[in-house]
């Protein structure tokens, strides 16, 4: 028991010298953006990346379709699983860290030295070639595939953020195109009534043909943005459905006008915080600290690999005396590899895993740059979309009164059918302008919340 106690403590020993590691101290790259965004607009507000997406979607409708999404979608499903799959390599590594203790059991017959032949019972513990870790090269591996582990992590996160960003413009395009088939569906209406009297003026003689095939015309285009619009419209609730990953119902309606909708204003905040709380960039932050870490491993290859097999049990040359009067017996066998020639392999590793850091910090650097552009993206949007739709309002809003100020002319036969006309199309094409527009600029908020690190955190 002693002898046991002396080869427990050597490994014990080996353990605590195994803290040796050759992994190179990791400093985060500066970031290669501008230390402040353009239009920064909002000085005040919550900070994205700790606005849970619940807070800042108030629609319930909305919020329940983001539910869905986030139980169904098979994108969010594979990154989980990912995860998943990348926890269990950590663990590998981990436990590669660790002796691996075998019950053993054996039975030899052999004939002795009179040439009789016997039989030998023996059962016991074994230790199978742990290697001991001196210079770090399995912790560092260990410590490889923890950060690939994290960076799934970061990777699911980044899914969701997507995800929930996708969900929330989905829904919008279908409001605003629920408001744009009602506002066609309208105008399609008078345009019908306008060539059915048109008709029967050009019947009688009132009006010329030129006049009526005009009427036509302007119908028929109607028809024609009407059928468009339903095509859209059916083509973003298959876009909704594969979001959901689920069906939805052909007929559902949205039922909020996108006037009716308001989102949040958030504060930029400073790029070198902000962009470090993106999920994608936490990823390749992690992925870059993994490459790190593997350069360690690939220096630890230069130096000896020391293993250790071991086995300890008892040995009877009868089965039921094996516990009793069998003899007690133990091996211990280090064993140790040193690389003397190996054709320049560990070399090639090594340059190998250094250019494969130089890659990871390329990677995390664009990135970065990715996301400021994003942001600053986004910033720019806030800042015009205010004043286009102001402006596009206000367009809306003469072209609605020369169309009255047309047909009242019209009727009292002091401008011509034609000036009538181009007043109804000037009209229906800004009115659909401003839809478009309130559509435009709360996607724009979306894709804001996304850019800032908003929508991941539950």
């Amino acid at each position: 028991m002693k002898r046991l106690f002396k080869i427990t403590a050597a490994a014990a020993a080996a353990l605590v010298v195994s803290a040796c590691s050759f992994i190179p101290t990791y400093e985060r790259p500066l970031a290669p953006v501008a230390n402040d965004f353009p239009y920064g607009g909002a000085k005040d507000g919550p900070v994205a990346s700790e606005l849970a997406w619940k807070q800042f979607f108030t629609n319930a409708q909305l919020r329940e379709l983001i539910a869905m999404a986030l139980a169904n979608n098979r994108d969010l499903r594979i990154a989980v699983l990912n995860i998943q799959q990348a926890r269990a390599t950590y663990d590998i590594r981990r436990a590669d860290q660790l002796p691996t203790v075998n019950f053993q059991t054996q039975i030899t017959r052999a004939p002795n030295i009179a040439n009789i032949e016997s039989t030998t019972y023996s059962v016991g513990l074994g230790l199978s070639s742990w290697e001991i870790d001196f210079f770090g090269r399995v912790r560092s591996l260990s410590e490889v595939a923890l950060n690939q582990y994290l960076a799934t992590e970061e990777g699911r996160n980044a899914a969701q953020a997507t995800l929930v960003a996708s969900v929330a413009n989905a829904w919008l395009a279908l409001a605003a195109d629920e408001e744009l088939l009602t506002l066609t569906r309208d105008t399609l209406a008078t345009r019908a009534e306008s060539l059915r009297l048109t008709r029967l003026r050009f019947e009688n003689g009132a009006s010329s043909e030129l006049d009526f095939r005009q009427a036509e015309s302007l119908h028929e285009s109607a028809r024609v943005t009407l059928a468009q619009l339903q095509r859209q419209r059916a083509l973003d609730l298959n876009a909704l459905a594969l979001l959901l990953g689920t069906p939805v119902l052909a007929d559902y309606q949205v039922g909020v006008g996108t006037d009716q909708l308001q989102l949040p204003d958030l504060p930029a905040g400073v790029p070198a915080e902000v962009l470090a709380k993106r999920p994608d960039v936490r990823q390749a932050e992690q992925q870059l600290i993994a490459a790190n870490a593997n350069i360690g491993a690939a220096r630890a290859a230069f130096f000896p690999r020391i293993s250790l097999t071991a086995a300890l049990g008892v040995a009877s040359s009868e089965l039921n005396n094996l516990f009793q009067g069998g003899a007690f017996g133990y091996t211990v066998a280090p064993s140790l590899l040193l690389p003397i020639f190996d054709s320049g392999r560990n070399n090639a590793n090594l340059a190998s895993a250094q250019t494969g850091r130089d890659i990871a910090v390329a990677q995390y650097e664009r990135a970065i740059q990715a996301a400021f552009r994003d942001v600053a993206d986004a910033l720019a949007g806030r800042a015009t979309f205010g004043d286009q739709l102001a402006a596009q309002g206000r367009v809306t809003e003469a072209e609605g009164v020369r169309y009255r100020l047309a047909r009242l002319r019209y009727e009292n036969g002091v401008a011509s059918y034609l000036d009538l006309l181009d007043a109804q199309r000037s009209l229906f094409t800004a009115q659909q302008a401003l839809v478009q527009t309130r559509l435009a600029r709360l996607q724009n908020q979306v894709q804001l919340y996304r850019s800032l690190g908003g929508g991941w955190a539950e």
